[in-house]
């Protein structure tokens, strides 16, 4: 087997579908390996991550492969793999971990300090990740499968529930990540911000944990308006009226318990200045409306590098953060790449047990390979949607 077709990043804005090499049992060096598998894709997700690569917005290489939320079939087994078959379905996890290092030892999967030699942690392709190919396409390769695959343990019931499993690479650990860092508890009134997939994948954790009161906030109405129709308060920060007051119309108080960062470093303006960029404008908002000692999750992207950021202090990852008043009000703050390990095989068992419709919530909308450019455009668009690509149409189009 020879043919691969796959989404290359062509420069700022632009993605196309390509024949692409089929997978090898190397590593981005080129060094022959044996902890490997070759993966069908059954499923492969657009990510909002991809999405500022595309933008322009990192130094991503024209010719990337994209694509790191991947769930497959094993057609193909290196000589080390002792745990898989060929035919097994599984959830890639978006780290690509060694699972032999200090950090993923400690569950620190998001930064293992084996698989990428300019700096810890690696994500299939992704900038500055190591350089590991992308999962955007008909077939792909995935490292140190022994450890980094979960595998469903019945192929047909998974494939029932496939709309929801495919979330498990990235988009719902990364949610219920932001929400465990920062405290959801049986009780809990929680601020999300930013209603994207993301967004809502870290409210229907914040459902799961148990909190009694989930705003979302964006200032997009269809977006929002989704959120309303799956359940949950929503502000919308297009008006005049600041986040805290709007929190307060729902809440009573202008504060919440805890509060999600999941817009990162795109993010804009409220009100009047809602056209205006300014990367740390959400991160100060939270801090001001999450309690004296309350938690801030903030699963959202910051990188060090944006080559189209608005002054030359963001373009190198410095932002105007007001940390003096996280430091009054005793804030807890976690960033970083979700460990997605940590979460994967509870989150399957939620979602094959029906705990947790997150298909519903993030509203998956399935497309084809073929698609995926226009899918791009819609998704940067606003559209309230998930997009997640059927390279094989092994799924009917929803």
């Amino acid at each position: 087997m020879s043919e691969n077709r796959g989404v290359v990043y062509l420069g700022q804005g632009h993605v196309e579908v390509q024949s692409i090499d089929y997978p090898k049992m190397v590593d981005p060096s080129g060094r022959a390996i044996g902890h490997g598998v070759i993966l069908k894709v059954v499923t492969t997700n657009i990510c909002g991550s991809d999405q500022h690569m595309v933008r322009g917005r990192t130094t991503a290489e024209v010719g990337l492969v994209l694509g790191h939320e991947i769930t497959g079939e094993v057609v193909e087994i290196g000589r080390d793999v002792e745990t898989l078959k060929i035919g097994d379905l599984v959830s890639v996890p978006f780290n690509v971990a060694c699972g032999r290092c200090t950090t993923c030892k400690e569950q620190h999967t998001g930064v293992c300090l084996n698989v990428n030699p300019s700096r810890a942690g690696g994500a299939y392709g992704y900038v500055d990740m190591g350089g590991w190919i992308g999962g955007q396409a008909e077939y792909v390769m995935v490292p140190y499968a022994d450890f980094n695959l979960l595998k469903f343990p019945d192929k047909d019931r998974a494939m029932e529930k496939i709309r929801d499993l495919t979330c498990l690479s990235d988009i719902l650990p990364t949610g219920y990540h932001g929400a465990v860092t920062a405290g959801v508890k049986p009780g809990s009134t929680v601020y999300i911000a930013g209603a994207g997939p993301v967004g809502m994948a870290a409210a229907g954790a914040a459902r799961l944990l148990g909190a009694a009161v989930t705003i979302v906030g964006d200032m997009n109405p269809d977006r929002l308006a989704h959120a309303r129709a799956v359940g949950f308060e929503t502000v919308d920060l297009s008006l005049d009226a600041s986040l805290g007051e709007q929190i307060a119309a729902i809440l009573g108080t202008p504060e919440v318990d805890c509060a999600v960062d999941c817009v990162g470093f795109e993010a804009h303006g409220h009100g009047t200045h809602s056209h205006e960029e300014a990367p740390a404008t959400v991160l100060n908002s939270l801090m001001e409306v999450t309690r004296v000692a309350g938690a801030i999750g903030i699963p959202g992207l910051y990188v060090t590098d944006d080559p189209g950021a608005i002054d030359a202090a963001a373009r190198r990852g410095n932002l105007s953060i007001r940390f003096g008043l996280g430091w009054a009000k005793s804030h807890s703050f976690h960033t970083g790449q979700t460990p997605v390990m940590k979460y994967n095989r509870n989150l399957m068992q939620a979602i094959l047990w029906d705990r947790l419709p997150i298909a519903e919530i993030v509203n998956v909308n399935v497309i084809s390979l073929d698609e995926a450019p226009n899918g791009y455009r819609q998704f940067d668009g606003g559209a309230p949607r998930k997009f997640v690509l059927d390279p094989h149409g092994m799924l009917k189009a929803a």
